[in-house]
């Protein structure tokens, strides 16, 4: 096995929502270049190579965090494309923590601010890209997500491969996020 390729850290969202998300990737991306489904990347490029330090300071955080509530308060441009954004303290904390733990691996791409969202469109001239943000923005209704555990993928190059989800601990109630949402 590769252990010099990167390791991308994604947040997985509850079923309805990333059901949501992934119809939308489904229909506005460019089929030739759609090969992985819709998600919220944390990290873009961890160390392939600390595979093993790596999984256990996931398994370690997953393993104390209760699922959470995401607001989805809309589209917003890419330039080339579209994605929605979301907002959530306990999203930019739970980013912050394995920042700083993981601060000497990290690329400049994931030094940066992060700004949660995920892409539905990318790589499409940008006066296709402003339409699908016009008309996804005229019927769009703010809602409520969850993220509901960390998939941690291989990428070589192309399709990401799959390493390892780890899911976060049953949440003590589910009155927290409200019956019948998420």
């Amino acid at each position: 096995m590769d252990t010099t390729a990167p390791l991308i850290l994604t947040l997985r969202l509850d079923e309805r929502s990333f059901a949501f998300f992934d119809e939308q990737r489904r229909r506005y991306f460019p089929r030739e270049r759609n090969f992985i489904p819709a998600h919220l990347t944390l990290f873009h490029h961890l160390p392939g190579e600390h595979l093993p330090v790596i999984q256990r300071d996931i398994e370690v955080y997953a393993s104390e965090q209760q699922p959470f509530a995401i607001d989805v308060t809309g589209p917003r441009s890419l330039g080339r494309g579209v994605a929605y954004t979301l907002r959530s303290p306990a999203l930019s904390e739970m980013r912050r923590d394995l920042a700083l733990k993981w601060n000497d691996w990290l690329k400049p791409q994931d030094r940066q601010n992060h700004n949660p969202h995920v892409t539905v469109q990318n790589k499409v001239d940008p006066a296709q890209a402003r339409a699908l943000l016009e008309d996804l923005s005229e019927s769009f209704q703010p809602f409520l997500a969850r993220g509901v555990a960390l998939d941690l993928w291989w990428y070589r190059g192309g399709p990401w491969e799959m390493v390892r989800t780890f899911g976060f601990k049953a949440p003590s109630s589910l009155s927290r996020f409200g019956e019948g949402q998420g």
